[in-house]
């Protein structure tokens, strides 16, 4: 029997829905998974942008955050998942480019000088109909006095079949955040850097909607622990698994993708599969 964790979070549940085999090695066996070069360029947006927030409204200009931006960086740069990317010069300032894209995107969306910030990085430890959640809200704002969940996206505008998690997780804070201060949200608003705003009306009826799917989840994931069963999803995005090379059916899936072509040659993953499985 493998132990359950102690809280649920969406990039959590998201995994699980993805992988249940993934979840586990991550969550269950806590098997550390290194981030990949977009996540940590969306860290360090987020980091960035969270910081200029905390500056007067006035003050929350390009110029600002290309200062922020400065001085966070040799942190960053020190960074153990950064530096497991091992960038040569060229590829270090071009990291650094499109770490400024992200940023500098925001202004293609928002004046952050006309945003009424509530809180940013605000963190939620709620029970949602017995599901112990817990989560970071990027930003909370208040527009003509109503509540707004607002959540930063460096990465593509995902087409609209593959929305759902996105939408679900903005909806889940909205609910923690009902939840924990007794004021429901007005809307939800994915913000994807450099590209549109996608908002979402919060009404009690989504809530219920996102909070079932999440007490869904979290049954499933107590009988994958009870029965120690988590089976694998094997896609292409086999190829981008960290814990491939632990998984049979994974690595299976690797070869049969080499063998056909049809496995991306910038995929990771293409080099582990030939590798012997870890016993």
């Amino acid at each position: 029997m493998a132990e359950l964790p102690t809280h649920l979070s969406p990039s959590s549940a998201t995994a699980y829905e993805g992988c249940a085999r993934r979840w586990k090695f991550k969550y269950v066996d806590r098997q550390r998974e290194p981030s990949g070069q977009a996540a940590l360029v969306g860290s360090f947006a987020h980091r960035v942008l969270e910081l200029l927030c905390e500056f007067p409204a006035v003050e929350r200009t390009l110029d600002q955050a290309k200062i922020v931006a400065k001085q966070q960086w040799p942190e960053f740069e020190q960074d153990e998942d950064y530096q497991l990317l091992e960038l040569d010069q060229s590829k270090a300032r071009a990291f650094r480019w499109q770490a400024w894209l992200a940023v500098s995107g925001l202004w293609d969306l928002e004046d952050p000088a006309k945003v009424e910030v509530v809180a940013t990085e605000q963190k939620v430890n709620v029970a949602l109909d017995g599901v112990p959640f817990v989560g970071i809200v990027d930003r909370v704002d208040r527009d003509a006095g109503k509540l707004v969940v607002s959540d930063y996206k460096s990465g593509a505008l995902p087409g609209e079949r593959w929305r759902k998690d996105k939408v679900q997780q903005v909806m889940l804070y909205a609910a923690a955040l009902w939840a924990s201060t007794g004021e429901l949200p007005d809307r939800t608003r994915l913000l994807y850097l450099g590209q549109r705003i996608l908002d979402v009306r919060v009404t009690e009826q989504r809530i219920e909607e996102s909070v079932a799917d999440l007490s869904r989840i979290w049954d499933q994931m107590a009988i994958s622990c009870d029965t120690d069963t988590f089976e694998p999803n094997t896609t292409v995005l086999c190829g981008w698994c960290p814990f491939v090379n632990q998984c049979p059916e994974g690595q299976a899936e690797i070869d049969r993708r080499i063998q056909a072509g049809t496995l991306p040659a910038h995929a990771p993953a293409g080099s582990i599969a030939l590798e012997p499985l870890v016993a």
